[in-house]
């Protein structure tokens, strides 16, 4: 029975890898990122893997294992001599935000002034305001409300529902 199961690589080897499985029948899945970096002092748009040293394959272990352990560029398939399959849940959000097999992150959408709850960290269960972002891709400035007192804090990572 056909299931998808991660498979770990060399690093750089993602759409190599990708296209020897698929030219063997194998249906892989190398989701890409788009996002814009700082290289030197100019702001460049760059694609790269959006999970380094992995793709994900659909495949029977069965019937495929050796194929695809074998396969130039491939560490092993995530589980070992029992791969462990990666469920539909994962891949089907992953599938879905991807256009022309590239993901283009979405802009964080927290108003200003917004309430918020803390699910995670020392803070979990507190409510709070959104004020603003701060410099780096999961911190954020929450005005924390607590037994009457309110508290600035930046120790908060960002979570989607």
């Amino acid at each position: 029975m056909e299931k998808w199961y991660a498979v770990y690589l060399k690093p750089g080897h993602e759409n190599a890898v990708s296209v020897r499985l698929n030219d063997a029948g194998i249906e892989t899945l190398n989701p890409l990122l788009r996002q814009k970096r700082y290289r030197g002092q100019k702001i460049v748009e760059t694609i790269e893997p959006l999970f380094p040293c992995y793709i994900f394959a659909r495949f029977d272990p069965v019937l495929r294992f050796r194929l695809i352990s074998y396969t130039r560029g491939v560490r092993y398939i995530v589980g070992g001599g029992s791969p462990t399959p990666v469920p539909d849940e994962i891949i089907s959000p992953i599938m879905e935000k991807m256009k022309e097999g590239v993901i283009v992150p979405e802009p964080d959408a927290f108003p200003e002034g917004g309430r918020v709850v803390i699910k995670d960290g020392p803070f979990a269960g507190f409510q709070g305001i959104f004020k603003r972002y701060t410099k780096g891709s999961e911190r954020c400035f929450v005005l924390l409300e607590a037994l009457g007192w309110s508290l600035e804090t930046d120790n908060c990572m960002i979570v989607r529902a």
